[in-house]
Order: structure tokens, then sequence, then C-alpha cells
């Protein structure tokens, strides 16, 4: 490289464009998200997870018929083949973003479509990949508790058996509600971490499930996807709500980030996290442990100062706690992100794969100068 060449490095390719895209919108100066065209706040309170993934994957809202379709097609996925059961099996002391995307490259072995790359085909197998990341999360659970996984309740909505599958209990409308709620604000978030790996392995022209279990792969690491479990594990270690005040200030005095709170993106709040709040109350109360939503109120009260600072609260601020009051162990909580964010993982892949070029960005070396070999006896 000429030494006069001047180049502009981006770290973490931040602020760097590298594809357009109609799956979503994110306004971080603004706190606006919007999937299709669709906001945010419109789908969380009046749109169901079924319809938002069938948005997601193919592009328009459904008529009734085509909703009625897919759901039935959703439904048709929830049980998994037994070699795949009997792999969750055999891992049942792995942690468990570990087994699910062992699991998730393994379904790729017994998909009828594997080797079809059409688009109608990436569909059919998203879809499918939608309904069965919540069955293998539920299967590895009930798998190292020594528990029988529940049969699938094809009565129930995706939310709803995802939560029966995992506790053996029958949620409460209301409930079931809050947890398909929860899956539609994670269900697509433009370019980030997980994503973008989806779609750099789909630009090698790899299949659905190699892309997918990429995803899987990104999103286990703690800066991607941890957040609503280091959430609750603040709150564990808070108390009450009267230690908030003072735990915020010890954290902020030593220069640390307070969990939950700032995004990469949004510098106002975060548009998702208010359709959690109410119902993480509600919820909270519900299940007679009310301290865990005062903790994180108090939390969220101390933290005000810094809001000008464009540090606020993010949705998994409040996600975690949902999962917990379930009994839901903490680990599990990232392999839950997953089961809402699966539709979006695939309607990227495939927007990525209708007009496909290899994603190769350049590095700029820094290492040594030209030098000699030398043979071993002389170094």
């Amino acid at each position: 490289m000429s030494e006069t060449e001047k180049i502009e490095i981006n770290r973490g390719l931040k602020g760097v464009y590298f594809e357009r895209s109609a799956t979503s919108d994110i306004d971080g100066k603004a706190g606006t998200l919007t999937y299709r065209g669709y906001s945010i706040h419109d789908l969380a309170e009046k749109s169901t997870f079924e319809e938002v993934s069938y948005l997601l994957i193919h592009g328009e809202l459904p008529k009734a018929d085509q909703l009625a379709a897919f759901d039935k097609a959703l439904k048709a996925a929830r049980s998994l083949p037994e070699q795949v059961s009997a792999l969750i099996a055999s891992l049942k002391n792995a942690h468990p973003m570990d087994v699910l995307r062992t699991a998730v490259s393994a379904l790729a072995t017994f998909d009828p479509q594997r080797d079809d790359a059409s688009v109608e085909a990436m569909r059919a197998k998203g879809t499918r990949l939608t309904a069965q990341i919540p069955v293998l999360i539920a299967a590895h659970n009930a798998a190292r508790s020594a528990k029988t996984l529940p049969k699938p309740d094809y009565s129930l909505s995706q939310a709803a058996n995802f939560l029966w599958m995992m506790t053996g209990e029958k949620p409460s409308a209301e409930t079931a509600q809050l947890m398909d709620r929860d899956m539609i604000l994670h269900a697509e978030h433009g370019s980030n971490a997980s994503t973008f790996t989806a779609r750099v392995v789909i630009g090698t022209e790899a299949d659905l499930h190699a892309a997918m279990t990429a995803a899987a792969a990104a999103l286990s690491g703690a800066a991607h996807g941890g957040a609503a479990e280091d959430v609750m594990k603040m709150a564990q270690e808070i108390g009450s709500p009267e230690n908030a005040a003072a735990y915020v200030k010890a954290k902020r005095a030593a220069g640390e980030a307070v969990t939950g709170f700032g995004h990469r993106v949004y510098r106002t709040e975060d548009p998702r996290a208010r359709h959690l709040r109410e119902g993480v109350e509600k919820l909270s109360a519900a299940m007679g442990q009310p301290k865990w939503y005062a903790i994180l109120q108090a939390v969220t009260e101390a933290m005000k100062p810094y809001a000008r600072f464009g540090v606020n609260v993010n949705v998994d601020f409040y996600a975690g706690v949902i999962y917990y009051l379930h009994g839901i162990p903490q680990d599990m909580f990232v392999p839950i992100f997953a089961a809402g964010r699966a539709p979006g993982w695939v309607a990227q892949c495939i927007e990525q794969a209708q007009n496909n070029i290899l994603i190769r960005p350049l590095t700029v070396y820094d290492g040594p100068a030209p030098r000699n070999y030398q043979q071993i006896g002389s170094r």
C-alpha cells in the first residue's frame, strides 16, 4: 500500500453502510424503529409474533388465509427429529447457547430442502427454524432438568407454546401476550452483530442453517446478547429498591457501565423498552414478587441524570425479569433472545441472497516491515 494513500478506518464498521435493506429502519437520534415500514409501537400493541414473523419473512402483513397457512406451517414444525433430541440429551450439561447452535446446525441434515437455495425454499426453511428454535431451547431445558419435555400444544400460539414447553404450565392469556410482545420486540433490529454474521455466511452461498448457526454463535457473546441475563444479576445484587441509588453511584464513580442502559444505536430511550415496562410491573405483582420491578424502577430513577448523555434504558432492561419470574434459568435468557430474533435473521438472509455479493472488507496492515526469513538455528 502506498504511504501517501489515505485510508479511514472505522473500527467495528461503525457508521459504515454496507448494503440497502427493507427489513427494518432505526433512527437512533429520534428513537424510532419500524419493521418494513410499520411502527414497532403499532406492532407491539396490535399484532402477534406470528403476524410479525410473516411480515419479516414474506415482506407484507398477511391476509387471513395467509396467516392461517403460515400458522399451520409453524405448528407443523414444533416436533424435532429423534436424532436431534438425542443429540441435545447428550449435551445436556453444556451451555445453552452451545447446545442451541449445535442443534440448529444438526437440523440441516434433516431438512428436506437443505440444498434448495430458492427464495421460496428459504422462506419455508426459515419458517421451520422459527418454530424449531424455541423447541430446541425447551428440549435442552427439560434434558438438563431430568424432566420429560411437554408435547407441543397445537392450540397455543408460538409464545404460549414456548412457555408451556419450558415450564410445564399453561400460561394465562396476559402472560402469553407479554411473552408474545417480548418476541415481537426482539424479532428484528437492523445490521446488529448476529444479523451481519448471518449475512456474511449467506454471502458465501452457504445454506440457511449454516447462517443461522453462525448468527447464534455471534449472539452467544456477552457484548451482544448477554444484557438481559446481566440485568437480572444486577437486580439480585442490588437486593432492594433502597440500595439502587448507592449501587448506581458506585458504578459511575468507578467508570463502569450500568447494565441495561445505553445502546450502540439509540441516543434516546430504546423505543421497545416501554412496551415491556408495564407488563413487567403487572407480572411481578401477579407472581407475588413486586420487588424486582421496584428495583428496576429505582435504578431507572437513579440513572436519570445520565440521560442527557444518551445513556438511556434499553429493551433488555426489562426482558430478563420476565423470564426469571417464569422460573427460567438465567443462562437460558440469551437463547430466548434467539427465539425472538429468528424471523429477522431469516428475512435478512433472504434479502442478502436475492442480491448477493460476497462480503469482503479490508484491513490495513500495520505489522512488521518486510524482513528476511532465517533458518530455525539462526533465530
